[in-house]
């Protein structure tokens, strides 16, 4: 059960972090996968350790992911599976927040999942199958951080457009449905410090950080043709992070 052999799959933002380990756990289950990112670097030697393929895609630029999902349609013939996964998350109090960083939160994360999406699922419908899986976050629409307003304001838009998008195509065999991390441990959030690890260690009640493939395992199980009767979706994987009432409760 849970295999996606011969199944074609597009991971969008698949360099580093979260989505190298959606990209690894696709792979694991038997996908072919398309790593798709603007680091190219990193790009081909994540796509080289799952015998992959790399594509150099800026998810902001429309006619950049068409020609991209294009690409692998001409090469491949069809795209099983698409997770759209290109996110940023750069810090900034609405009282020094500008008018550019908002939109530059917008434009990548919502925007750009929308291009990629749109993109894919014309190719879904014309095959009356697809599976498509969005990275959101806990960030925005269940819980809030400061310095992260903007950003959580593109995670909540994500999952709006989730499911009204899977509406519109499940009567071509698609589902649309997202992953909801919370604290995981790549490369960004090693970036915020010791500091900032520990207060999140503290607040999840396994007290340890997510793995990408964590990500990756429960986005394979979206992924899978057993997942044809979930759409619209969420599942959340926080460590139980959203569970207390209290800090008393992580005793």
């Amino acid at each position: 059960m849970f295999q996606l052999k011969d199944q074609i799959a597009l991971v969008t933002g698949g360099a580093k972090g979260i989505g190298k380990g959606i990209a690894e756990a696709l792979s694991e289950a038997g996908a072919k996968v398309i790593i798709a990112d603007i680091d190219q670097v990193a790009g081909n030697e994540s796509a080289k350790l799952i015998n992959g393929d790399f594509i150099t895609m800026d998810v902001t630029k429309q006619s950049v992911v068409q020609a991209g999902i294009d690409s692998i349609i001409e090469k491949y013939g069809r795209l099983d599976i698409v997770c759209s996964n290109t996110g940023i998350f750069p810090q900034a109090t609405l009282e020094e927040m500008t008018e550019a960083d908002w939109d530059l939160m917008q434009t990548v994360n919502v925007k750009g999942m929308f291009f990629v999406v749109q993109a894919a699922l014309k190719q879904m419908q014309k095959q009356n199958y697809g599976r498509v899986v969005i990275t959101s976050s806990i960030t925005g629409a269940i819980t809030g951080f400061p310095g992260w307003s903007h950003y959580g304001a593109s995670k909540a838009a994500q999952l709006g457009f989730m499911r009204s998008a899977s509406l519109e195509y499940a009567r071509f065999g698609v589902t649309v449905n997202a992953v909801m991390p919370g604290n995981i441990l790549t490369e960004g959030l090693a970036a915020q410090g010791e500091t900032y690890l520990n207060q999140m260690k503290a607040t999840i009640p396994t007290h340890t950080l997510g793995e990408p493939k964590d990500i990756g395992y429960a986005a394979a199980f979206l992924a899978s043709k057993e997942a044809k009767f979930i759409t619209g979706q969420t599942i959340i994987v926080d460590g139980g992070q959203i569970l207390p009432e209290s800090p008393e409760a992580l005793l």
